[in-house]
C-alpha cells in the first residue's frame, strides 16, 4: 500500500479532503477523470477573464468556519450576486424587492405592493397542489406569470403544474430596495479564479488527471488503505440498481470585440420562448478588470441551456423527488457496506449542495477519520 487515501475526483470534496489528510500527515493520490483540477468549479483564463466553464459559480455562506477556511487559500473580492430578470425585453431587480414591484406595478411604497401580493395570492385556497398554486400562493399571478414560470418550465423542462410544491418551499419578498440575491453574511469570487484555489488547497499532494478510476478500479484500490470516491454513487455500482436522474446544463460560449455586453454578471431570461434561461457575462465576476485593475477590452458570454440528462452527459444538479429519492437510498445501503470507502460530495451524496455545503461536509468527514 503506497497511499494511505486514493481521492477520486479533484473538486472541492477531494481538494479539501486532500488538504486536511496532507495536514496531517497522510499520504494521498488524487485522481480525476477529466484532464483538469476543481470539478465544476474549474475556472480559465480567456482574453484576460476568468471563466467559469461549467456555470456561475459564487461563493456565498454564514458559516464562518468554513470562511476562514477558503480564505487560507484565495483572496476573495466583494462581488455581490445581483442577478436582472429579462421578461420579453422588460428588466426586472431578482430577488423580488421594491425596484421589482415599482417596475412591476408602479408603486412606490412597502405597503402598496404588500397589498397588491396579498390580494393576488387569494387566488389559492387550500393546500397548495403543485409549483404554479405554490408560487402564485407565495408571490401572486403577477410575479409567478413574469418572473417565475417560463424560467422554472425551461428549468426542469416540465409544465409548472406537473412539477410538485416542494420545489419552491419559500420566494423571498423583501418589501426593500434591496438587489442582494443571497442572504449570506459572506460572499463574493476568489481573485484569480476558482482553479488558483483549488490549486493551493491540492499544494503537495500527487494528482493525476485523464484517469478514469472505474476503469481500473481494482488496481486504484489495491494502491491505497481507503478510498474517497466523489463520482456518481450509481455509476460505482455500475448502475446495478438502474439510473439515477440528474438535469444536465450546456453552454453556448462567445468572446465578443466588445467592452460590455449586458452590463451585469447575470441576466435570466424568464420567458419560455427565449431557449436559454440565462446568459453569463463572466468579466463582472471580477468588476470587468484585470489583477492588475485594467479594463478589460473584450467580453465572453455564455448562454446557458437546461437540458435532460442522459447516460453520459454531464450531470448537473440532482432530481431530488420521490423516485429518486427511494433509488438513492438503496444505493446508500450499498455504498455502507463498502468497508474502505467514503462517498462524498454532490455526485457522491445525489445531494444538491451549494459550495460551502460541499466544503463542510468535507471538513466534517474528515473529523471522523
Amino acid at each position: 500500500m503506497k497511499y494511505d487515501y486514493l481521492i477520486v475526483g479533484a473538486g472541492l470534496y477531494g481538494a479539501v479532503f486532500a488538504r486536511q489528510m496532507m495536514d496531517r500527515g497522510k499520504k494521498v493520490l488524487v485522481i480525476d477523470k477529466r484532464e483538469h483540477i476543481a470539478g465544476n468549479v474549474y475556472t480559465e483564463k480567456i482574453e484576460g477573464i476568468n471563466f467559469h466553464k461549467y456555470g456561475a459559480h459564487i461563493f456565498h455562506t454564514n458559516n464562518t468556519e468554513v470562511w476562514n477556511y477558503v480564505n487560507r487559500f484565495a483572496v476573495f473580492n466583494r462581488f455581490t450576486n445581483s442577478p436582472v430578470a429579462n421578461y420579453k425585453g422588460e428588466l426586472y431587480s431578482l430577488p423580488f424587492n421594491m425596484y421589482t414591484f415599482n417596475k412591476m406595478w408602479g408603486v412606490t411604497t412597502p405597503e402598496q405592493a404588500s397589498a397588491i401580493i396579498e390580494e393576488q395570492k387569494k387566488e389559492i385556497t387550500g393546500e397548495p397542489k403543485n409549483l404554479e398554486e405554490q408560487a402564485i400562493s407565495l408571490v401572486g399571478r403577477d410575479i409567478y406569470e413574469k418572473l417565475i414560470k417560463g424560467y422554472t418550465e425551461k428549468q426542469w423542462g416540465r409544465d409548472c403544474k406537473d412539477l410538485p410544491a416542494f420545489i419552491i418551499k419559500r420566494l423571498p419578498v423583501r418589501l426593500v430596495f434591496d438587489n442582494n440575491y443571497f442572504n449570506a453574511l459572506y460572499q463574493g469570487i476568489p481573485v484569480g479564479g476558482y482553479t488558483k484555489m483549488v490549486e493551493n488547497m491540492l499544494k503537495g499532494a500527487e494528482v493525476k488527471l485523464g484517469v478514469d478510476y472505474l476503469e481500473d478500479k481494482e488496481r486504484y484500490d489495491s494502491m491505497a488503505e481507503k478510498v474517497v470516491f466523489t463520482g456518481a454513487i450509481d455509476a460505482y455500482f455500475g448502475y446495478s440498481l438502474g439510473y439515477l436522474e440528474y438535469r444536465s446544463v450546456r453552454f453556448e460560449n462567445e468572446i465578443m470585440d466588445i467592452p460590455n455586453f449586458q452590463g451585469n454578471a447575470a441576466v435570466n431570461y424568464t420567458d419560455r420562448e427565449t431557449p436559454w434561461t440565462r446568459i453569463i457575462e463572466h468579466k463582472w465576476f471580477e468588476f470587468g478588470k484585470d489583477e492588475q485593475g485594467n479594463d478589460l477590452p473584450k467580453t465572453i458570454i455564455s448562454r446557458e441551456y437546461s437540458s435532460e440528462w442522459k447516460p453520459g452527459d454531464e450531470p448537473y444538479y440532482p432530481v431530488n423527488d420521490e423516485k429518486n429519492g427511494k433509488l438513492y437510498e438503496k444505493y446508500k445501503k450499498l455504498a455502507q457496506a463498502e468497508k474502505n470507502v467514503i462517498f462524498g460530495g454532490r455526485l457522491g451524496e445525489y445531494k444538491y449542495y451549494d459550495m460551502d455545503q460541499v466544503i463542510a461536509a468535507a471538513l466534517e468527514r474528515c473529523l471522523k477519520e
